[in-house]
């Protein structure tokens, strides 16, 4: 531990070191100015101080640079700004004092020192300055943490498909590093996909660990059962054992799952209280994928009901959260015929090109929730 003592009278630094040293300081750096403190911590420059300082004790009155200058230059410093300055000064004026602790001293001490009073101040400053570096040690650790898991997290997302019958792509912009947001597909068989998005409730670490369990059982669900009425009554049985764990907190999401038949052109799907999927196919009205049950872990047991529509040209099908509709939200509009009238207008296009259409970067980077988008086409 490091104590930078700043003071132009070299009685003075004498005092302190003293008074210091009686009170078992052994590590503490004497400085004449405080241009000498701003070369030590290396103020204006990308480079580490030269020393770690823990505290700093310094006069107000000095030539060249006093207190309140450096003061507020460590402040302008992030690496800097954190370390607790305590005022020693023989000046009385309380507007004085105010303006320094406005500059960014924690406390002031008066000449002639008590040494008493001055030791007091000093353990109340350590203890903080311990507190508050304990707290950005665990910050960075948390972060570091969150990383990992959004990389995880990641990495559960489905591949896009691009084949000879079928292509399923998605886009994803996070609201903020766990999300709750999940996509999934699966080949059934040689003409059978299933295609599932859902959106857990909330945000953060607990949305996104019960998105870690879903995804988890994922796969067995949609490949074991395939049917839409079961693969939702099954993602509803795990939902329900995830709530009996605590009752307090219910989870749950809204989801859309699609079985796409490719070769009977089919489209079989389940929406458990899920913004409408949006089929566009040439020379028809879009349809609605509306049709299904309410949201997956809401009730015990569900009432689904499975929705069914045919194709006979290239279709392309869009999944979508809620968090798409809220950026796109206008005062006196409707939001889903918005979506249409954007989604009519981007035509054949990739997934990144219907997102950047709809939802330039400044919005999108701007919205609260998170927002996906699935998109399945037919060829």
């Amino acid at each position: 531990m490091n104590i930078v003592i700043v003071d132009d009278n070299p009685v003075n630094l004498m005092v302190i070191e003293k008074i210091l040293q009686n009170a078992g300081y052994k590590h503490f750096i004497k400085l004449p100015s405080a241009l000498e403190l701003m070369e030590l911590l290396n103020v204006g420059t990308d480079a580490e101080p030269q020393v770690p300082v823990d505290l700093i004790l310094m006069d107000m009155m000095m030539p060249e640079m006093d207190g309140l200058e450096a003061c507020r230059l460590l402040q302008q410093q992030e690496g800097l700004k954190d370390i607790p300055i305590i005022v020693v000064t023989a000046v009385g004026d309380s507007n004085l004092l105010a303006e320094a602790l406005e500059a960014g001293a924690i406390d002031y001490v008066m000449k002639p020192v008590n040494k008493v009073e001055l030791i007091a101040r000093i353990r109340v400053a350590l203890r903080l300055k311990y507190e508050k570096d304990w707290h950005k040690e665990n910050e960075a650790r948390i972060s570091r943490e969150l990383e990992l898991a959004k990389q995880v997290q990641r990495g559960v997302l489905s591949e896009p498909i691009y084949d000879s019958l079928v292509r399923i792509d998605a886009s994803y912009h996070p609201s903020s590093e766990l999300a709750g947001d999940l996509y999934s597909w699966y080949r059934i068989d040689e003409h059978r996909y299933g295609v599932i998005l859902l959106d857990i409730m909330g945000h953060g670490i607990s949305s996104s660990l019960v998105c870690m369990f879903i995804s988890s059982v994922m796969q067995d669900t949609i490949t074991r059962y395939v049917s839409p009425e079961l693969v939702i009554a099954e993602l509803n049985r795990y939902m329900n054992q995830l709530n009996r764990r605590d009752d307090a907190i219910n989870y749950y999401f809204t989801a859309v799952y699609l079985l796409i038949d490719t070769e009977r052109r089919t489209i079989e799907y389940v929406n458990a209280g899920h913004p409408p999927g949006m089929l566009f196919e040439v020379g028809k009205p879009v349809t609605l994928l509306n049709r299904g049950c309410a949201a997956v872990g809401f009730f015990e047991q569900l009432d689904i009901s499975k929705g069914s529509v045919t194709y006979e040209q290239p279709i392309r099908l869009y999944l979508y959260t809620d968090g798409l509709l809220e950026a796109i939200e206008e005062e006196g509009k409707d939001e889903i015929e918005q979506l249409i009238t954007g989604l009519q207008s981007c035509g054949y296009q990739d997934i990144g090109c219907v997102i950047d259409r709809l939802l330039p970067p400044e919005i999108r980077d701007a919205q609260e929730d998170d927002i996906c988008m699935v998109m399945v086409q037919t060829l």
